[in-house]
């Protein structure tokens, strides 16, 4: 994985803005229904290749394939990191109230719903005036694991590698990166099938591993998504002891240490944040709490959230916590919560503020989460171009 030797280097999360021909055919696909596969494949080649390019334009270094390859949910692709998993995985099947507790886990955490989170009971009237887009509907059906879970995905996984490759070539980029959808993330109370969670867990883990061997097998970075780490705090309720929390965290991070094991960890980037769906985030679990947890991920960089109102302040948690040696931060500068084009000044004014905690050549630059489906398209890729202008002025500041 490359450092910032020279400059602070620039990337993102991962999703981006798709064309809107591309959302109808891959929304339709997830459905269920009839699609041209030529069309698709065709759309998503000059898509793939189109993204590429315009993150090199807009100033970035470390690129990936906008997860282009992955379904989007309704007419966005806000959920696609997550909902694509399902229909390269065996063993799920829908189950049609959302509602639904899940049930005790097999520590004192118990979880309800990403409909019944705290923060939504804290402000009923926001949530029901404001539903942020993209998230699941009353009436959503949620799959649930009821067989025995297994990778389906290859045909799809070596689709999205060689269109992406295509589409680096000719092009100057530090590195390329994929993501994938880390096991705790995807595995919260969604279990009918396996004797116990851990069991659950690994073997979701297990089936997912051949994904993310494929992406490192081809060359590229492995980002792990698992804004679960910190987010299912607030799908606990009652509010759990932190000390039972942090049980039920690491038993997520074995399951991710395991599917990747072996694997170097300077291919493996991992990225927390706390749902970044549009609303308060009063009940986020500050950063302060499961930092010690997130150190436990064999990766070779952890992305954090850290640009906007709620967890801006959270760079200070880095003066206490020494990044180990060899590791690379790579906290959000930019967020997807605001419509305001941060000024690059603020932008470099943040990440010199992580450079004096964890050195300069430890820190690239990135976005809090995915731009794809949160913002206006044009806002995300000014967004971006801010974020690059930052990282270059923060660079003369700390290179002179």
């Amino acid at each position: 994985m490359k450092r910032s030797q020279h400059r602070i280097l620039t990337t993102h999360v991962g999703s981006l803005p798709r064309p809107d021909g591309l959302i109808e055919l891959t929304s339709a696909k997830l459905r269920g229904e009839a699609v041209d596969e030529q069309e698709l494949d065709r759309r998503l080649s000059t898509a793939v290749r189109d993204v590429v390019r315009k993150q090199r334009d807009a100033g970035l270094d470390v690129v990936n394939d906008g997860e282009f390859g992955k379904a989007a949910r309704q007419s966005i692709d806000y959920g696609a990191w997550m909902n694509y998993a399902y229909q390269r995985l065996t063993g799920f099947a829908p189950v049609d109230k959302l509602e639904v507790s899940t049930g005790a886990t097999s520590t004192n955490v118990r979880l309800t719903t990403a409909f019944d989170r705290r923060d939504r009971k804290k402000f009923p009237e926001f949530y029901r005036d404001e539903l942020p887009s993209g998230t699941f509907s009353a009436t959503s059906t949620r799959p649930m694991c009821t067989g025995p879970i297994a990778y389906r995905g290859q045909a799809a996984i070596k689709a999205d590698v060689e269109r992406f490759k295509a589409a680096l070539q000719g092009q100057s980029v530090e590195e390329a990166f994929m993501t994938a959808i880390a096991p705790g993330s995807f595995a919260r109370g969604q279990n009918r099938f396996y004797q116990t969670e851990e069991e659950f867990l690994f073997a979701v883990g297990e089936a997912m591993r051949e994904e993310y061997l494929a992406i490192v097998d081809a060359g590229f970075v492995l980002q792990l998504d698992d804004p679960g780490l910190p987010d299912t705090w607030d799908m606990a309720d009652p509010e759990p002891e932190l000390e039972e929390y942090k049980k039920f965290a690491m038993l997520r991070v074995e399951a991710v240490n395991h599917a990747i094991r072996g694997i170097p960890e300077d291919r493996v980037r991992y990225h927390i944040c706390w749902g970044s769906w549009h609303g308060p985030h009063t009940t986020d679990l500050p950063l302060e709490h499961i930092v010690d947890v997130l150190l436990q991920v064999r990766a070779g960089a952890y992305s954090v959230e850290a640009g906007n109102a709620r967890h801006e302040h959270e760079w200070q948690v880095w003066r206490d916590v020494k990044l180990p040696e060899g590791k690379i931060l790579i906290p959000g500068v930019v967020s997807h919560a605001t419509n305001l084009v941060e000024h690059p000044k603020l932008v470099a004014e943040r990440l010199v503020r992580f450079a004096s905690v964890a050195g300069r050549e430890n820190i690239i630059a990135s976005t809090d989460c995915g731009l794809g489906g949160r913002i206006h398209h044009q806002i995300a890729w000014a967004k971006l171009e801010s974020l690059a202008e930052g990282a270059r002025l923060a660079s003369q500041e700390l290179w002179g």
